[in-house]
């Protein structure tokens, strides 16, 4: 399959904090966050994909910074990785200054996808080739990430995790 990046691997969504969104102190509920980012991250897994993609798991959340009512938020979503079926996201979170229009990082998270034919059955994807430096560092993670992942749920032998051995040598 052919490689593709970066703009078949992107969503990029932007929406505003409203008032059945908040919690008690008037900041964006961590599970409106959630579901924000994976419609985000299923976007940019179809895009590449151009299949059915169903989430397999939510690898990492990093709720950084409250995001309060009113704030205009973007949540970028891009395929960091490939492998035979599944797909890494990487999703950064901006929140935007109602003043000056200055973006700051609140939140990030990774996502895994999986393509699936229109019986379930996971499919092959394409490979991607990071480009920026920020793409590659991402991409070399994501190969110690799945390992670990495997590893912890007793489906890698940690002596086949070459990836992870390789940190502590």
């Amino acid at each position: 399959m052919q490689a593709k990046y970066p703009s078949d691997s992107v969503c990029i969504m932007t929406d505003i904090v409203l008032p059945g969104e908040t919690n008690p102190l008037n900041n964006l509920f961590g599970g409106e966050l959630l579901a924000r980012m994976d419609r985000a991250a299923s976007i940019a897994a179809r895009r590449h994909s151009r299949r059915i993609v169903v989430t397999a798991s939510v690898n990492h959340v990093a709720f950084n910074r409250s995001i309060p009512l009113g704030s205009v938020v973007t949540v970028e979503a891009k395929v960091s990785r490939t492998f035979k079926t599944s797909m890494e996201i990487f999703i950064d979170v901006w929140t935007e200054d109602r003043e000056s229009g200055t973006r700051a990082k609140a939140n990030e998270a990774i996502y895994t996808f999986v393509a699936v034919d229109e019986t379930g059955r996971p499919v092959e994807v394409p490979a991607i080739e990071p480009q920026t430096e920020l793409e590659q560092q991402r991409y070399a993670a994501a190969l110690r990430r799945k390992q670990l992942s495997l590893v912890l749920a007793g489906k890698m032998n940690p002596h086949d995790a070459t990836e992870l051995k390789a940190l502590f040598v």
